[in-house]
């Protein structure tokens, strides 16, 4: 299926030079991997107050872009200069939990009449993020198949930040948004399950 994760592998070599970069001023992959936490309580907290200021929505597609960027480069700092720790897998899944939250929250407060679908939306983010994780648990890797990943899931809310920047609003389809948005999600998640018992 059709997912923004595909362009992973580019993604990373356009990240190469800056990898050297932060390896070569002594930055380990568990410092990646705060900042990008970090990040994304700035971005939450900018999103929440977008309403004093629409430049705060801008926050989403560039602050997003960075976080991608990050959580892309703590992986290859980790396994380029032999960094891997059972720390760095902890503070890397959690962080990846935390951080969608916190991200995703504010959604609560500018698409109120989706208030249902967003509580859904928010807490099968989590359990796709369990589900993929699963597959290190009884399988033999850690899955992301499917529709709607971390990765989707940062490039549609930084779409959004985009376009509620520039005056378009969602409200008038946002119940049929968030709708394929949570079908995607369930979708994704039944995928990366069977793929792990497949395995186990």
């Amino acid at each position: 299926m059709i997912s923004v994760y595909k362009l992973k592998p580019k993604f990373q070599q356009l990240l190469t030079p800056v990898l050297l970069f932060l390896h070569k001023n002594k930055i380990t992959a568990n410092q990646i991997t705060l900042s990008s936490v970090l990040l994304s309580v700035v971005i939450g907290v900018l999103f929440w107050n977008a309403d004093v200021s629409k430049w705060f929505f801008l926050s989403l597609p560039i602050g997003l872009l960075i976080r991608m960027a990050l959580n892309a480069l703590d992986g290859m700092m980790a396994r380029k200069f032999n960094q891997t720790s059972r720390l760095g897998e902890v503070l890397n899944e959690v962080g990846d939990l935390v951080s969608d939250v916190i991200v995703f929250f504010p959604l609560l407060k500018f698409q109120p009449e989706s208030l249902h679908l967003i509580v859904i939306f928010i807490v099968l983010s989590v359990i796709n993020e369990f589900a993929g994780l699963l597959g290190k648990v009884v399988g033999k890797e850690r899955r992301y198949d499917g529709p709607m990943g971390k990765s989707d899931r940062a490039f549609i809310l930084g779409l959004y930040g985009l376009l509620i920047f520039f005056g378009v609003t969602i409200s008038g389809i946002s119940v049929y948004l968030f709708s394929l948005i949570i079908l995607l999600l369930l979708i994704s998640t039944y995928i990366r399950l069977k793929k792990s018992l497949h395995e186990a």
